[in-house]
């Protein structure tokens, strides 16, 4: 009974087995006190993992390099991430962790300022250490509670995973920010078609080139360039699926005056061409351009 009481002591884990929820879901929880020199990994995770050390060190091994983690101190791994992290041979870590996923996860995360390329989290003091750390520990200490209470109190770890980061987002940044990047997004998504230029779409948010470009890709992930080709070449797909047109004719309704240019920018994003792309995916191959329908299908058309 003894030895069971310390391993007890020694390591909590849970699993959530409930996946309704959209904006936030859980999927493993739980607290460990690690062997000295305890690794795990490399691994590749489904979900976000959050771990925050309590006390000890240890080393996240991520992006080729390595971090130092000590208390009041967390670490981020991020979905399809491979990551190796282990506690210190004199002084191992004791942490809680928790992973989880969902719609509110990102914004979240990226509010509190940590991310694949940042995956360090510090509390901004001692007493915001301690309230995050309460949080996780009580999810883990409350794993008989309700799904809903569970999913309440992921929400209220996210809140103060943001609120204790000492990388900390205002929130006024990020509203500015918001309105600059939705101003690029619906000129795009109006003025494709049109040979358009970065410059007229950072003119049209009021900002010059250099600082739209960096809140852009701090925003959606990718440059405006890349935007606005994958853009382009994901309603060219869809009009290669769906229509009648010619290549030469998609190629002008998404902005691209020249089909040869056109047919290179479309197989560098989609690895082939836009006819072979036409021939695979085509809904109706009945609507290949050129192509007479055979009699059956005209008979089988006329019938439905």
């Amino acid at each position: 009974m003894e030895q069971e009481h310390r391993e007890e002591r020694k390591f909590k884990f849970h699993v959530f087995r409930d996946e309704r929820f959209i904006d936030l879901n859980l999927y493993q929880f739980g607290w460990e006190r690690n062997d000295p020199g305890q690794s795990y990994g490399p691994y590749a995770r489904n979900h976000y993992l959050f771990h925050y050390v309590i006390s000890g060190r240890g080393k996240l091994y991520a992006n080729e390099k390595v971090y130092e983690i000590t208390p009041r101190h967390g670490f981020l791994i991020v979905p399809g991430q491979i990551t190796t992290y282990c506690a210190d041979e004199e002084d191992p870590w004791e942490y809680t962790w928790l992973e989880f996923d969902g719609l509110r996860a990102h914004e979240s995360l990226n509010l509190a300022g940590i991310s694949s390329r940042k995956p360090v989290y510090t509390a901004w003091n001692a007493e915001a250490g301690r309230q995050l750390e309460n949080e996780m520990m009580y999810i883990v200490n409350h794993s008989d509670a309700s799904p809903v209470h569970l999913i309440a109190h992921g929400f209220l770890f996210l809140d103060q995973l943001v609120q204790s980061s000492a990388d900390r987002r205002h929130n006024s940044e990020r509203r500015l920010r918001d309105f600059y990047i939705r101003e690029a997004l619906t000129f795009i998504e109006r003025n494709y078609q049109r040979d358009i230029s970065i410059e007229e779409v950072a003119a049209e948010c009021g900002l010059n080139r250099s600082y739209f470009g960096k809140v852009f890709r701090d925003a959606v992930g990718e440059s405006p360039q890349a935007y606005l080709l994958h853009y382009r070449m994901a309603r060219a797909a869809q009009l290669l699926k769906e229509t009648r047109s010619t290549i030469g004719e998609i190629a002008a309704q998404v902005g691209y005056a020249n089909q040869l240019h056109f047919s290179r920018a479309f197989k560098n994003v989609h690895g082939i061409s836009p006819r072979e792309y036409r021939v695979t995916h085509l809904l109706d191959p009945a609507q290949l351009p050129g192509r007479a329908p055979k009699p059956e299908e005209s008979t089988t058309e006329k019938g439905e």
